[in-house]
């Protein structure tokens, strides 16, 4: 897929990392050529009115489970990094550029290196090879390795390959077999549980690892106040550390796993609303840098099950940008850095020229009416699997058109 003429996107509030812009955006040869408030149609243009709605860089979703295209195009998604959490697992080079090309032409898959052989936290895996074959990242994938040395050996090598280490923030020896986190409510419901500080502990070690390598680590999730503490902590010291988290753990706390509903059993666990407040004030303050989906379809035969048998996991590509608007209509951030979390500062961890409308970068666009409402209705979602958490849940935002490469994609 490639563009053929040039496009131009008018009469829309374009989003930069400053804020709006009333203008338009020209598409050339795959790339943004220009935008703002004097770009202007030329002879040979095809043009696209945007209708006064957003014209937004397409999301760069850092840390999904599964490609899932429609689902994607749908919430406005044009690049995903892919967790290496599959099976088999990212941990080879073939593995790697099979899945680099999978989801071309309208949607770059970058896939996340597996950071040891099986994810199994032992021994590393060729990360060098895999970078080569097309790795924009190195990840542990759901799990924290508990190695130390691993860990350290890990860091100083992504140093060295200059990659990113997409890390898991919980200590795996007390979360095992941990379905809710600890406290009045999964001591009411009978779940087993682990206690928020398994978050705050293994952030703690990783953080200490990364100011010794030198290394960029991204923790997917952070979802604690003492998590957030940590993270906000090491960046005012200095140390290339980021985090990242998803919808469900800012806007919902474990009350909603109350009635047993496993769409509500996620990785990590929802935690208490001190912990969700502290989140949304991390959202705020700058301390959390991305906005993922998680994504993570699952079926019937994995959550119609008692909910600490149920596997964790949420379809979340779908919901990714309705939820992040709804902070900007409660004035928790505004509309520049929502894109920035959502798009901006994952192409940068991924090192990728996208994610900001600027000439020069990948014209992947999206034109978003913030206000269009709509409910969400898992019975009606085209991902492959329903398991959301806001089933039922009236909200707004909605995709209008997406350009991939300067190409309309069919939504």
């Amino acid at each position: 897929m490639k563009q053929i003429a040039p496009l131009i996107i008018t009469n829309g509030n374009v989003v930069t990392p400053d804020g709006l812009v009333s203008g338009a955006v020209r598409l050339v040869d795959g790339l943004i050529e220009a935008a703002g408030g004097d770009v202007h149609a030329q002879d040979g243009d095809t043009i696209l009115d945007a209708r006064g709605k957003l014209i937004a860089p397409g999301i760069v979703d850092l840390g999904v489970f599964a490609i899932d295209k429609s689902a994607f195009h749908f919430g406005g998604i044009t690049r995903a990094a892919l967790m290496p959490d599959q099976s088999p697992p990212l941990d080879y080079p073939s593995r790697v550029a099979y899945v680099a090309k999978s989801g071309k032409p309208d949607l770059w898959v970058h896939p996340l290196a597996a950071a040891t052989r099986g994810l199994e936290g032992s021994e590393l895996a060729e990360i060098a090879l895999m970078r080569d074959a097309g790795a924009r990242g190195v990840s542990t994938g759901r799990g924290w390795i508990a190695d130390s040395g691993v860990m350290l050996r890990l860091c100083q090598y992504a140093a060295m390959l200059d990659l990113t280490v997409v890390a898991h923030a919980e200590d795996g020896a007390l979360t095992a077999g941990a379905a809710a986190t600890a406290g009045e409510i999964a001591t009411r419901l009978g779940l087993p549980s682990a206690p928020a500080e398994a978050e705050a502990l293994a952030l703690a070690r990783d953080i200490a690892l990364a100011e010794m390598s030198g290394a960029r680590v991204h923790f997917r999730q952070v979802t604690t106040a003492a998590g957030f503490d940590l993270v906000r902590a090491a960046k005012a010291r200095g140390v290339p550390v980021t985090c990242g988290i998803t919808p469900a753990h800012f806007m919902l706390s474990d009350l909603a796993s109350a009635d047993f509903r496993t769409f509500t059993r996620l990785s990590p666990p929802l935690r208490s609303e001190a912990d969700r407040q502290a989140a949304r004030a991390a959202i705020a303050d700058g301390v959390v840098d991305v906005i993922c989906s998680g994504h993570d379809p699952l079926g019937a035969e994995d959550k119609r099950l008692p909910f600490a048998d149920a596997e964790p996991g949420m379809a979340g590509a779908q919901t990714l940008l309705a939820m992040v608007l709804a902070l900007v209509r409660e004035e928790v951030i505004d509309m520049a850095a929502a894109f920035t979390m959502l798009a901006a500062k994952p192409a940068a961890l991924l090192g990728v020229k996208a994610g900001v409308i600027a000439p020069g970068m990948e014209g992947d666009v999206a034109i978003v009416d913030p206000d269009a409402p709509w409910m969400i209705d898992r019975r009606k979602m085209t991902a492959t699997g329903d398991n959301t958490p806001f089933d039922g849940q009236g909200t707004q935002g909605r995709v209008k058109a997406l350009i991939k490469g300067g190409v309309p994609i069919e939504l």
